[in-house]
């Protein structure tokens, strides 16, 4: 059974963080009871992260939103760890790219809680045009010491006339004390002399009083001459 450790000795606040073409980073620690939350924006190019952390019963949120308008490129991490309780973390990347240029999205959410309760969201879209390449990859893990681990990821990608779509989707839920879920979605599109390829993955590990749950699904869809491909993986493990 996977173990969480999480030790900070500070406080340190930077958050509300929004950049406009670049990058942006948030972080949160509390400790001895306190409550900690993290959020970070970024368009352009984009990059953001956003991470949160409390320990001795207290609650770590992180949010992370990563825009990328310009040719492409988006990013986008969040992670919440708390050490006696809830912990939420949410992530999402969107991406375009056109004319040759390249849209990759990555969204990647962590979230993990020794006294319960972990809940971790990631959503990740691109679209390319006119031989654009569209790739979205999307992440999410929740990890529960004594119950409740709940993951969700998302991977979404378009292509059209000549590109390539590739979405990647993977979940992860985990608990010792009882009831995981984890859901995937990927779906991929792919129009006129485009490719489309959909891959999802999803692991669902359960503990004492079980209870577990894995839904995967992976579309690919192609017309006007393209070509598609999906792969599905679901794991359902109750010990």
């Amino acid at each position: 059974m996977t173990r969480i450790y999480f030790s900070a000795i500070a406080i340190v606040l930077w958050t509300g963080t929004t950049v406009l073409g670049a990058s942006a980073t948030a972080s949160s620690v509390a400790t001895r009871g306190g409550s900690s939350s993290a959020t970070a924006r970024a368009t352009g190019n984009a990059d953001a992260t956003a991470y949160a952390g409390a320990t001795n019963g207290g609650r770590a949120i992180a949010d992370s939103v990563a825009t990328g308008n310009r040719r492409g490129y988006a990013a986008s991490d969040a992670v919440a760890i708390a050490d006696r309780g809830l912990a939420v973390s949410t992530s999402r990347a969107d991406a375009r790219g056109r004319f040759g240029g390249r849209a990759i999205a990555t969204s990647e959410s962590l979230a993990g809680a020794i006294g319960g309760v972990a809940i971790s969201n990631s959503d990740a879209n691109a679209r390319g045009a006119f031989g654009g390449v569209a790739r979205s990859r999307s992440y999410s893990t929740a990890l529960s010491r004594w119950g409740w681990a709940q993951s969700d990821s998302r991977a979404r990608s378009r292509g059209l006339f000549g590109g390539r779509a590739t979405s990647i989707s993977d979940a992860l839920s985990d608990t010792h004390g009882g009831v995981a879920t984890s859901r995937v979605l990927s779906d991929s599109q792919a129009g006129y002399r485009a490719s489309a390829l959909a891959d999802g993955l999803g692991v669902s590990i359960s503990g004492p009083h079980r209870r577990s749950n894995a839904d995967v699904r992976a579309f690919s869809r192609s017309s006007w001459f393209g070509r598609g491909q999906s792969r599905s993986v679901a794991v359902e493990i109750r010990p």
